[in-house]
C-alpha cells in the first residue's frame, strides 16, 4: 500500500491553521461520523484494534490506556493533553499545534467522547507562544461552528477545552509533574501506583494523552481502525510517525513516514544526508536526547518500538540527531548533560546530585584536567541514578552517558590519558 501522509497533509497550505482551510481538505468528518455511529465504548474498542500506541515517548497502547478508567462515574473524567514538549531535538508537536491545530483539536474532541470526558486541559508549554495563541483561536472557531460546547453536532454530547500554559520546565512534560503543575503546585513528579487513570487531576480519573497521538486519534476517527493498522509494522507498529531530524544533515525537519521506515532512509533520502561529504556519519540517536545512542555501524535499523528496543535503543519522541566524524563525543555528551543537570527538579537526590557530577566530570575530561578513573566513574553514576527516581528523568540522562561511554570508551579514556580533546588539539585549538 502506497504511504500517503494525512499528518502533514495540510502544513504547507496557505492559512492551515484556519478552520475553513481544514473544512476544505474534509476536517470534522471523522468527528461527525464517530459521533454518529460509535458509543464510546466502541470507539475505545476501534481505537485498541488500530493498534496505536502513544507518540509522547513510551509507547503504550492507547486504547488500553483509556480502558483504565474506573467503570463507575462518582467522580467526573479529565482528558489532559500534553503539549509539553521540550525534548532537545523534538518539535513535531510544535508543528501540528502552529500548522493543523484542528487536526489537534478533532482527535481531543473524539477522545473526550471516547472516555466520556467532558471538560479537558490543553497543557502547552510556556515558550510557545504563537502556538498558544493559534490554539486558543482554533478553540473558538470551533465553538463558533458547534464542534465545541453544548451539545456537539446535535449528539448531546458536550465538551470545553481550557488551554493552560506552563512555566517552561522540562519535568512537566512527565505526566504526573504535569498534573501537579496544573493544580498550581510545584512540578514534581509522583509516586505511581495509582496511576492518573484512577487517580489524576484533583483526585479523579484522567488520560493523559500527547499532541501527536491524538492528531492520530483523528486519522482512525476518519478512516477506521483497519486502515490505520495497514500502516506500518502490524501488528504492534502501526500507523504514521512524525520523525524529527537534526544535526549534520543537509535538510534537518519533520517528516511523515510509516512506523518501521529505516533509519537510513530517512537519512539519506528524507534529510538529504550528511551535511558535510568528507565527514561519514559516526553516530546517532534515533529516538531523542533522552533515548540511548547508537554508533554508525549499528544505524542501519528500523525506526519503530521493538525494532529499536532490539537495537538497544528506542523509540522515544523520534527525535533524531546525527553526528559526523567530527564529533567530540565527551563535548556532545557535556553539552546534553548540562541541559538534564539544570532541568532536574530536585526532588530525588540521585538524580538531583548525580547530574551535577556528571557535569562536573565531562566538564574536567572536556577541558583537560580528566583523571584515568573519571570514565569508570561517569558509568558507575548512571548506574546509581538509574531506576533510582520516581520518574523517568533519571533515565533520560543515565541511559545517554552510559551508551555514550560503552560505545565510544577509547575517545573517553584518550580525553583522561593525553589531558585534553583529541579533536581540538589535532585541530591546533
Amino acid at each position: 500500500m502506497a504511504f500517503e501522509p494525512l499528518l502533514t497533509r495540510n502544513i504547507h497550505r496557505e492559512g492551515s491553521e484556519s478552520i475553513d482551510a481544514y473544512l476544505a481538505s474534509g476536517g470534522y468528518q471523522g468527528l461527525r461520523r464517530v459521533l454518529k455511529e460509535f458509543t464510546p465504548e466502541k470507539f475505545v474498542e476501534e481505537v485498541k484494534t488500530s493498534g496505536l500506541r502513544g507518540r509522547g515517548g513510551a509507547g503504550f497502547p492507547t486504547g488500553m490506556k483509556w480502558g483504565f478508567l474506573p467503570k463507575g462515574r462518582e467522580k467526573p473524567r479529565y482528558l489532559c493533553v500534553n503539549a509539553d514538549e521540550s525534548e532537545p531535538g523534538t518539535f513535531k508537536d510544535r508543528l501540528l499545534i502552529e500548522k493543523d491545530p484542528h487536526l489537534v483539536l478533532e482527535g481531543i474532541i473524539a477522545s473526550a467522547y471516547a472516555i466520556e470526558c467532558n471538560l479537558a486541559f490543553f497543557y502547552i508549554r510556556g515558550e510557545f507562544h504563537q502556538g498558544c495563541r493559534t490554539f486558543e483561536k482554533a478553540i473558538a472557531e470551533a465553538r463558533a461552528r458547534g464542534f465545541l460546547g453544548k451539545n456537539i453536532l446535535g449528539s448531546g454530547f458536550d465538551l470545553e477545552i481550557i488551554v493552560y500554559r506552563g512555566a517552561g520546565a522540562y519535568i512537566c512534560g512527565e505526566e504526573t509533574a504535569l498534573l501537579e503543575s496544573l493544580e498550581g503546585k510545584r512540578g514534581y513528579p509522583r509516586i505511581k501506583p495509582p496511576f492518573p487513570a484512577v487517580v489524576g487531576l484533583y483526585g479523579c480519573p484522567t488520560i493523559i494523552n500527547n499532541v501527536e497521538t491524538l492528531a492520530n486519534v483523528t486519522l482512525i476517527a476518519e478512516r477506521g481502525s483497519a486502515w490505520f493498522a495497514g500502516i506500518g509494522r502490524p501488528p504492534k507498529n502501526t500507523g504514521p510517525k512524525l520523525f524529527c531530524i537534526s544535526g549534520h544533515v543537509k535538510r534537518p525537519g519533520v517528516y511523515e513516514a510509516p512506523l518501521g521506515i529505516p533509519f537510513l532512509e530517512l537519512l539519506n533520502e528524507r534529510a538529504g544526508g550528511m551535511l558535510h561529504p568528507s565527514r561519514p556519519l559516526k553516530a546517532a540517536v534515533p529516538g531523542g536526547s533522552s533515548m540511548k545512542i547508537l554508533p554508525a555501524s549499528k544505524c542501519d535499523v528500523l525506526l519503530d518500538f521493538d525494532s529499536l528496543a532490539a537495537a538497544g535503543t528506542s523509540l522515544g519522541s523520534a527525535g533524531g540527531m546525527v553526528m559526523d566524524t567530527g564529533t567530540c563525543i565527551v563535548g556532545a555528551l557535556l553539552n546534553l548533560a548540562r541541559f538534564y543537570a539544570h532541568e532536574s527538579c530536585g526532588q530525588c537526590t540521585p538524580c538531583r546530585e548525580g547530574t551535577g557530577w556528571l557535569v562536573k566530570i565531562l566538564s574536567r575530561l572536556e577541558r583537560g584536567d580528566g583523571r584515568p578513573e573519571d570514565v569508570g566513574l561517569l558509568a558507575d553514576i548512571a548506574f546509581r541514578i538509574e531506576g533510582n527516581t520516581v520518574c523517568p528523568f533519571g533515565e533520560a540522562i543515565a541511559w545517554p552517558v552510559d551508551s555514550y561511554v560503552k560505545a565510544f570508551r577509547e575517545e573517553f579514556e584518550d580525553h583522561a590519558r593525553r589531558k585534553a580533546c583529541p579533536m581540538r588539539a589535532a585541530a591546533g585549538a
